[in-house]
């Protein structure tokens, strides 16, 4: 009764003699690895992303792309991490990853558009979404180094951020037999800054040599680490609770650790011979070989075209000035090498050298020789698209005037020298110029050199004397530069000079094949710049030699060592420009001088009384218009329960965003939106006249979103007069005037005077827009005051077409 067990009898739980213990089987610990292996899995994975983003440089170049994709790096571990930890869906991850883009984006890929470097703006919001987009179009197209430009950063940002979060969220989230997979976001970041970058690449073997051994190396770790899981599993949840056997495993890791090490050794030495010996510089394939430029030459015509009215309007108006001009420097305005029988003009199909226009930032690359000067540049009345600039570029910095806008839409050729401008110069715009000035040779220093081989656009619509002409000319000149320099004497020896301008002699302006023909044909030949500059440059080519005919400003007189020199219209000059090899182009003058007119009473007889005047040929044809989801599983912790994530808050709060950001910004969107169709439906209308007046109404609505309106019914000049009150640099007189003369003027406006016309309004728009404050600028994008005054007098005529049927039909019925 006391509680023992009596003799024969066992107590509870007593096994009988003999008997094994059955051995409980015990649950695997879970695999959380220690915090040392994450944190050496997040240094190797940050490591590869670091080489990878170094591929950028030869394109970006600077530091700008470097802080961009370290700094996408270090926010995309940072977000892996999180979670990692804890335990985002890819959903939610996704969300995250995107707001701190958002918010992290100016700072580090659009530090230009914040405030002080930091704080976003709406432009940077614009530059961040639309660069999502646009910016890997603008990094193949833009001449290299392309840093400088803040929507071009995004690619190395946006990409550092995305391969970063998704490696390291495979690398902390994967079984450890499965961890390699992190190495492709790594190998894609590498790829990407190859293929976005350009044939001369940063030390290709060093960093391939190091990305291949880095990444081989931590996958044969992660790999050793999958088999002491393993071996850890077997020992743990063996049914006898039995270790595993001991034996050789301490050699067999030795053996597999030598095996690991020799295959790197492998691999990093075929990939150094591959890479770095077997593959030239020149089988480098890189996207921006097989991109074209954008920029259409045919929307710009030819500034030779007006030549005689810069002349004849602009003879005693200063065009701009400029500071630093070497004594006997001349100062490009455009390089033309394409002519056929109507215009010379820049070859614009891009394959040449003269078509490829393509955007730059201050910064151009130049291995030009030479003298090295810096020129200032101010604006006072010249205007176009093409910048007055010498020798070949080093940089361009606009210093003044529309900055911003100016360097956005910034083209140049290297080729050339040219430089383009989209936005069109106005007067208050100022740059900067670090050039290099090629030697100038003489006579005796060209006549050892041959003319360089040059390929150009064929020459169509040539007249038929020029051939004869050059030849006579040439005479029994031996060397190449002999034969220029005759045809060049000789132009300047037969012609006589003229600009057609009251008091002058006779001169048509242009260069097509019928005034061509006529200056050669004629007893007298009498033109200017324009129509000599072609002719020699005719003749040349007709000798199988290269020319081209280039078109700028050179004074008479020079000013001295730092003093400013202003370019008149009666600066403007045309040359003839012909390669010589190791001399580069040398320019040839053949007009005669300005004093040479011709005499009324004793015409001199041409040396050439034969040649006959040409029919003008057919007009040319219009050129033809050619045509990362990753969804990971957890595996690495099946033994442990946990409560699944509740989505439905994350989709009400989604929900509510969306549904906030539609009613915020949905109306502002469908303003831009409809603003948008009513400008095209006026660019594009039917009649050329109605584009015109389209135009007009464009300047109308916009200054009344800006708050300045105009009366129903007023002419365009008492609307012009009115609002010139409130914009007066605008130029709007000036507009209005152009307007009704096209309108109302003999004929229909062409092509061409329609899209100069929608020139001059886009910059009457923007000169309004700019002098309002800011916060007027903001209202009047998303104001409906043009979009509810046009719908009123829709309306109104609308009542007005009704009551005049009305009345006819009642005349009818009486």
């Amino acid at each position: 009764m006391n509680g023992r067990p009596r003799a024969g009898e066992r107590s509870a739980g007593e096994r009988p003699a003999g008997e094994r213990r059955r051995a409980r089987p015990r649950r695997a610990p879970a695999r959380v690895r220690p915090a040392w292996a994450k944190a050496v899995d997040c240094g190797v994975l940050a490591a590869l992303l670091v080489i990878g983003v170094l591929g950028f440089g030869p394109a970006f170049g600077g530091s700008g792309y470097l802080v961009a994709g370290v700094g996408g790096i270090v926010l995309g571990l940072a977000l892996g991490v999180a979670g990692a930890l804890l335990r985002w869906n890819g959903i939610v991850l996704t969300a995250v990853a995107l707001g701190v883009y958002l918010v992290f984006g100016g700072p580090l890929a659009a530090p230009g558009t914040t405030i002080l470097g930091v704080v976003p703006t709406l432009d940077t919001l614009r530059t961040l979404v639309l660069g999502l987009v646009f910016s890997w179009k603008d990094v193949l197209t833009l001449v290299t180094p392309v840093g400088q430009f803040d929507s071009v950063l995004v690619v190395p940002f946006v990409s550092a951020l995305v391969t970063s979060v998704v490696a390291v969220s495979l690398a902390l989230r994967l079984r450890p037999s499965r961890a390699a997979w992190a190495l492709v976001p790594a190998a894609a970041l590498l790829v990407t800054g190859i293929a976005f970058g350009t044939r001369e690449a940063a030390f290709p073997a060093v960093l391939g040599l190091v990305f291949v051994g880095l990444a081989l190396c931590w996958a044969a770790w992660r790999r050793q680490d999958a088999r002491a899981w393993a071996a850890r599993e077997t020992a743990v949840g063996g049914a006898d609770g039995s270790a595993p056997p001991a034996g050789n495993g301490t050699s067999a890791r030795r053996t597999r650790l030598a095996a690991a090490a020799g295959m790197v050794v492998a691999a990093l030495a075929a990939g150094f011979v591959a890479g770095g010996l077997l593959v030239p510089a020149t089988a480098r394939e890189v996207l921006r070989d097989h991109i074209e430029p954008p920029l259409d030459l045919h929307d710009y015509a030819s500034p030779l075209v007006g030549f005689r009215s810069v002349v004849r309007d602009q003879g005693d108006e200063s065009l701009f000035e400029v500071t630093g001009l070497p004594d006997g420097a001349r100062i490009r305005l455009a390089t033309l090498d394409g002519y056929d029988g109507t215009v010379y003009d820049v070859a614009g199909d891009g394959s040449n050298g003269s078509g490829q226009f393509v955007r730059v930032s201050s910064d151009i690359a130049n291995d030009a020789e030479g003298e090295r000067t810096t020129l200032e540049v101010s604006i006072t009345g010249l205007d176009g698209v093409w910048l007055p600039d010498a020798g070949q570029l080093d940089s361009l910095e606009f210093t003044d005037g529309r900055v911003e806008q100016l360097e956005g839409a910034l083209h140049y050729n290297a080729a050339t020298g040219t430089a383009l401008d989209t936005a069109g110069l106005a007067e208050g715009d100022s740059y900067t110029l670090e050039t290099v000035l090629p030697p100038v040779f003489n006579d005796e220093q060209l006549s050892s050199r041959a003319v360089s081989s040059v390929t150009l656009p064929r020459a169509s619509g040539v007249p038929d004397d020029i051939g004869a002409l050059a030849a006579e000319y040439v005479a029994d000149a031996e060397t190449p530069v002999q034969q220029v320099r005759n045809i060049a004497a000789g132009l300047a020896a037969d012609g006589f000079f003229s600009h057609g301008l009251e008091g002058e002699a006779v001169s048509r302006a242009g260069h097509g094949a019928e005034r061509i023909a006529s200056l050669v044909g004629a007893e007298q030949m009498v033109g200017d710049d324009e129509q000599y500059a072609v002719t020699m440059a005719l003749m040349v080519r007709s000798l199988g030699m290269p020319a081209r005919v280039v078109m700028g400003f050179y004074p008479s007189q020079y000013a001295a060592a730092g003093e400013s020199l202003e370019i008149t219209g009666d600066d403007v000059h045309a040359w003839v420009e012909v390669p010589f090899d190791g001399a580069g182009w040398v320019a040839f003058d053949p007009t005669p001088p300005e004093d040479q007119v011709p005499l009324d009473e004793a015409p001199q007889p041409k040396s050439d009384p034969k040649a006959q005047v040409l029919q003008p040929p057919p007009p040319p044809q219009e050129p033809a218009e050619l045509p990362p989801d990753i969804r990971t599983e957890d595996t690495a912790q099946d033994e442990v329960e946990e409560e699944g994530f509740d989505y439905l808050p994350v989709f009400l709060a989604a929900g509510g965003v969306l549904g906030l950001l539609i009613v915020v910004f949905g109306p502002l969107v469908v303003i831009a939106l409809v603003k948008l169709a009513q400008r095209r439906r006026r660019r594009r209308a039917p009649r050329a006249a109605d584009r015109v007046s389209g135009g007009w109404d464009e300047i109308v609505d916009r200054a009344g979103d800006l708050g300045s309106r105009t009366p129903a019914g007023a002419t365009r000049r008492d609307d012009a007069r009115q609002l010139s009150a409130a914009y007066p640099t605008a130029g709007l007189v000036a507009v209005a005037e152009r307007a009704d003369g096209t309108v109302f003027g003999p004929g229909e406006p062409t092509a061409a005077e329609v899209e100069q016309y929608w020139t001059e309004v886009d910059a009457a728009v923007r000169s309004m827009t700019r002098s309002t404050r800011w916060w007027r600028r903001i209202a009047a994008r998303w104001s409906v005051r043009s979009l509810a005054r046009r719908s009123r007098e829709r309306r109104q005529a609308a009542r007005a077409r009704r009551a005049a049927a009305r009345t006819a039909r009642t005349g009818d019925d009486q």
